[in-house]
């Protein structure tokens, strides 16, 4: 399954059977290397958050599992960001930019490989967000983000959706090691990305973003 160069996908987070956030991304390419995908900034998404408001990191995972939860409209604040999603891979790679459109860092966001979907109206990528990530910043340095959210998910294993923390580890550290030698996609490629001007920004999420989850096998 290929998407075409412009067409609107939604990269949706699935936290195990529970839809946690959904973004509509424009297709920049999907070839061989990849799917890469443009987020604008000011584009319309959905979040998960509990009834009260709250969202999963504004308290300790042992009350977020205690909660009913919604998924509500909301938007992107952040400058626009490409998300590379390299083809069967662990992980996925975003490239950060400050407010002028200039590219600040890497941000490796390490979730369970995505699945693409296509209902014809509407297509997208469901990927499971594990949680532990690496900020790669452009002299190659790099270092671990949310360990300590990850080992505090981890200790209630019956409502985390992670089910290997050994794997996790290592796939961060093998992006790690391709981040320090310059391996593509940490190579320069894409840094000075510029999103077509005709692409409209997204002011709603369409309909069907919120269709089943796809089944995965673990």
């Amino acid at each position: 399954m290929m998407f075409a160069p412009g067409r609107q996908v939604l990269y949706r987070n699935i936290d195990g059977p529970r839809l946690a956030s959904v973004r509509p991304c424009r297709v920049v390419s999907d070839d061989e290397r990849g799917l890469l995908l443009w987020l604008a900034r000011g584009s319309a998404v959905m979040v998960e958050e509990a009834v009260d408001g709250r969202g999963i990191r504004d308290m300790p995972f042992t009350e977020w599992v205690r909660q009913q939860y919604r998924v509500v409209p909301s938007t992107w604040q952040g400058p626009g960001l490409l998300k590379f999603l390299p083809p069967g891979a662990d992980h996925s790679v975003w490239f950060f930019r400050d407010d002028r459109g200039a590219f600040t860092h890497w941000y490796v966001n390490l979730e369970y490989r995505a699945l693409r979907w296509d209902d014809g109206h509407v297509a997208g990528v469901d990927v499971i967000d594990q949680d532990l990530d690496v900020v790669v910043h452009p002299d190659l340095s790099w270092e671990f983000k949310d360990e300590d959210e990850f080992a505090e998910r981890l200790a209630l294993p019956q409502h985390y959706w992670v089910r290997d923390e050994a794997t996790v580890w290592a796939e961060g550290r093998r992006i790690i090691k391709m981040a320090e030698a310059g391996e593509f996609p940490f190579d320069g490629t894409w840094t000075d990305f510029r999103p077509d001007p005709a692409w409209p920004v997204p002011r709603e999420v369409p309909p069907g973003w919120d269709r089943p989850p796809v089944a995965r096998e673990f």
